[in-house]
């Protein structure tokens, strides 16, 4: 445990943007088995829908740095073909 009140509290904060970078992470995969979900049911209009709020969640933390851009855009990319492909 860190001795430094400067210290302390550094460690305080970094638990605290674990924890909601991890939340924000979560909400991502959420939206993505939402946007799966409506493929399979083979729902085209309720995908794309689910895609266009997924896509501004991933293009804002990707800008925040929580998701890295190369894998935001691996996931807009894989989502949109197969919404394409149905």
């Amino acid at each position: 445990m860190a001795n430094i009140k400067a210290s302390k509290k550094n460690s305080i904060m970094s638990e605290k943007r674990r924890k909601l970078n991890n939340s924000k992470r979560s909400t991502i995969k959420t939206f993505i088995k939402k946007v799966y979900f409506f493929i399979k049911e083979k729902d085209k209009d309720k995908a794309y829908k689910a895609f266009y709020i997924l896509q501004s969640f991933i293009d804002r933390y990707a800008l925040k740095r929580i998701v890295h851009s190369n894998k935001a855009a691996r996931y807009k990319s894989i989502l949109i073909k197969n919404i394409k492909r149905m």
